[in-house]
């Protein structure tokens, strides 16, 4: 696979890295909405290499069934934000948001921020995966699906991590996936969305650990 431009195997980057171990780009990369900064351009050459770095990720039967999609064009943000809006209201009011008083403030505080602002991100970022998951698949069918997508798009919230961008992984815009298919140009029955990213450079790279309960309490040793 060709490399774009500026970009090779001996670690030359054309963006600016922080210089973060392994460990710390996988436990500070967060989802980040407030310190998204809006006003600051995204050079596409960027986002190129980050998709780059996430076309390494595994993939089903090594197949690289994945398509991006990357929204600049201020009328198509702002008509993907409106459909999003559109279903972030009745989430939020049904009480889906984090059940948890003592983090569930600060999370509805943080996404009802990016939902009203969404359109202000200088780039929206869908990844596709060739094939419908709601074409009646069974679980092996929906997982090696899901499988084959997933752990790229982790892969480029990484590598945003590393170069000083932020993200944050959103699905309230899929109730309209039909109505961004048809804004887009994407071949509704015929590829899936995994989600809508908005990204931006972020305010300040300082991100900590999340406070998590101890993996212990989550791990079953050969029975439940």
């Amino acid at each position: 696979m060709m490399a774009p431009d500026g970009y090779d195997e001996g670690n030359t980057s054309m963006s600016e890295k922080l210089g973060l171990t392994a460990d710390e780009v996988l436990t500070t990369t967060r989802s980040v909405r407030k310190r998204l900064d809006f006003d600051r351009p995204v050079e596409r050459e960027v986002i190129e290499e980050c998709i780059e770095i996430a076309h390494q990720a595994p993939t089903g039967s090594n197949m690289q069934g994945w398509q991006w999609m990357v929204v600049t064009d201020d009328d198509k943000k702002l008509a993907i934000a409106d459909f999003y809006r559109t279903s972030f209201t009745p989430y939020i009011e049904a009480g889906q948001a984090n059940p948890d008083r003592a983090t569930g403030d600060a999370v509805l505080s943080s996404a009802t921020y990016l939902a009203e602002n969404f359109e202000k991100a200088p780039m929206m970022v869908i990844p596709l995966h060739i094939g419908r998951m709601d074409a009646g698949l069974d679980t092996f069918g929906q997982a090696s699906m899901w499988g084959s997508i997933l752990p790229a798009v982790w892969s480029f919230m990484l590598a945003l991590r590393e170069r000083g961008l932020g993200s944050a992984w959103t699905t309230l815009h899929l109730p309209h996936e039909a109505e961004v298919a048809e804004l887009l140009g994407i071949p509704a029955g015929e590829w899936t969305q995994a989600g809508l990213f908005p990204v931006a450079y972020t305010k300040g790279t300082d991100f900590k650990l999340a406070k998590r309960p101890p993996a212990s309490d989550y791990i079953h040793w050969d029975t439940w």
